[in-house]
């Protein structure tokens, strides 16, 4: 998907967080959702990590398909809200073209507050400034 591409190369973190792609996050028995694109403690990823603890994630990051549009609103954000998880990123599309609705947590009651809804350009503040063209196009080349 490209709008996957587009954020795993734009993102750049600072040196103690690195960009991850397909791995899990446990949040208890049972329980370990795998974020689109995760923003991680450098120092939590080693060879041999299979599942990130949730104080080691910065950012996650869904990207709404058909199938997991459900999921991706409701049940994963309350998930990562209650783990403590600080920033989540949800993206959509509407008319063919990426939106990026952004949050974070406000720690006394564990829940996610919008900060943003995002077309065609994403600036925001995550701890780190991010800014990154969302031209699907660009990402494809």
């Amino acid at each position: 998907m490209l709008m996957l591409r587009l954020l795993e190369r734009s993102l750049r973190p600072p040196e103690e967080f690195l960009v991850a792609r397909e791995m899990t996050v446990t949040l208890g028995l049972r329980q370990r959702p795998e974020p689109d694109i995760l923003i991680v403690r450098r120092s939590a990823f080693t060879a041999k990590t299979t599942s990130f603890k949730p104080e080691d994630v910065h950012l996650a990051v869904e990207v709404v398909s058909d199938e997991s549009r459900e999921r991706d609103r409701t049940t994963k954000p309350i998930k990562y809200s209650d783990a403590g998880i600080r920033h989540f990123w949800r993206v959509e599309q509407e008319d063919a073209l990426p939106v990026v609705y952004t949050f974070e947590l406000e720690p006394s009651v564990r829940a996610y507050v919008p900060t943003g809804i995002h077309r065609k350009r994403l600036r925001t503040s995550i701890g780190f400034d991010v800014d990154i063209d969302l031209d699907l196009e660009a990402a494809a080349r």
